[in-house]
């Protein structure tokens, strides 16, 4: 980070870096507390915590995997891509000053700004936005077979249903129960492994759940998938998340990851590239099939069970509506207890780098869309 190359590709275009994010001087001085990235132009040190297990933010996975921020940030620069089981691994991580750039979904990304007294993060561009990533009902193997949606949404009162309290399955959880008047016998606070147990031992009757897994579950014969946001047009979402120290001393470092994030999401987003997509996935995960992960993103689910033409929608940037879906989430987490703040300050999204990225290469909202594909287009192993 103390390097003394030269400002990277030019002088003129840092200085256009700097006006581009609204920073005055060559640099910004770190002040107690913060990390230090180096000066501008200078190779930097980055650690990505990032979630293989959660499809919606795959972009982090091709990042990785075709290591797109070479192209962009200084040369000489190193990345370093740190796997969370979970979201709340990443936040704490970031809040402790080990990783600089997150991949989350929406409940840890509004977590992790509202903790400011121990380190400031912020919101930064939307990695992805669908209504059957996170918003899924999976029911036990041997449920019976409904006619809708709705119906099978009907069967859940008076069931066992489990989620993981205060994420994203249990907001969408928790809608769905109240919009249809639903009241289950239990609604129990369970992990991913325990929900996994539950179906294998037969002990649930029900679960709100997240991609992979909730292919993972199905292919493997444990439950069945019964419906998702598409029932009730709830959506689902995921953020891009900057320590702000990082924002504040190398506005090069961060229009370098966005571009390259722009260009990951464009991979994404190609159906020509799904089955390498998968066999990235498949290589930056266990205990997941090549075919489990292709379904997760790519996958075409029956619209009965909650499945749609479009698996997920690229926005990149925070649009007034991805604004108001971070709004409701953060509402939902104060009255879970989650936050002890109902709304979150205005400076913890910061929508004018995505936008300033998107300008520069002339695109518009949304960069792309992942469309559901047939199980005949899959091409790996089984």
């Amino acid at each position: 980070m103390k390097s003394k190359r030269n400002c990277w590709a030019h002088a003129l275009r840092c200085s256009v870096m700097v006006a581009l994010f609204g920073l005055q001087g060559a640099a910004v001085t770190a002040t107690a507390g913060e990390l230090e990235y180096g000066k501008i132009g200078e190779p930097v040190h980055l650690v990505i915590g990032y979630q293989p297990y959660y499809t919606e933010s795959w972009s982090g996975v091709v990042m990785r995997g075709k290591k797109m921020y070479e192209k962009y940030l200084p040369k000489g620069s190193t990345v370093e891509f740190s796997v969370g089981l979970q979201g709340a691994v990443i936040v704490n991580a970031m809040l402790a000053g080990k990783q600089h750039i997150g991949y989350l979904g929406d409940m840890p990304a509004i977590i992790t700004v509202t903790k400011q007294e121990v380190a400031d993060i912020r919101i930064v561009a939307t990695l992805g936005q669908g209504t059957d990533q996170c918003n899924i009902f999976l029911a036990r193997s041997d449920a019976p077979q409904f006619g809708s949606q709705k119906e099978a949404i009907k069967w859940l009162s008076g069931k066992q249903v489990a989620v993981a309290k205060g994420s994203c399955a249990d907001r969408f959880g928790q809608a769905v129960f109240k919009q249809e008047n639903i009241e289950p016998a239990a609604y129990l606070n369970q992990n991913i492994e325990v929900i996994t147990s539950g179906f294998r031992a037969g002990k649930l009757n029900a679960a709100v759940i997240w991609e992979p897994t909730a292919s993972r579950l199905v292919q493997e014969g444990l439950a069945k998938r019964i419906a998702s946001g598409n029932a009730i047009n709830e959506k689902d979402s995921a953020y891009l998340t900057m320590r702000y120290d990082l924002i504040k001393q190398r506005p090069d470092v961060v229009n370098g990851w966005l571009n390259a994030e722009l260009d990951a999401q464009i991979f994404l987003a190609d159906p020509k590239n799904a089955q390498e997509v998968a066999q990235m996935a498949k290589e930056q995960t266990t205990g997941f099939s090549e075919k489990m992960l292709w379904s997760s993103m790519y996958g075409r689910y029956p619209d009965a069970v909650g499945g749609g033409p479009i698996r997920l929608t690229l926005p990149y940037a925070i649009t007034p509506s991805i604004m108001t879906m971070i709004s409701s989430a953060a509402t939902f987490l104060y009255s879970v207890k989650s936050i002890n703040v109902p709304t979150l300050r205005p400076e913890a999204v910061m929508p004018q780098f995505a936008d300033a990225v998107m300008k520069e290469r002339g695109l518009t909202v949304p960069i792309g869309t992942v469309n559901a594909l047939p199980e005949s287009a899959y091409k790996g192993k089984p």
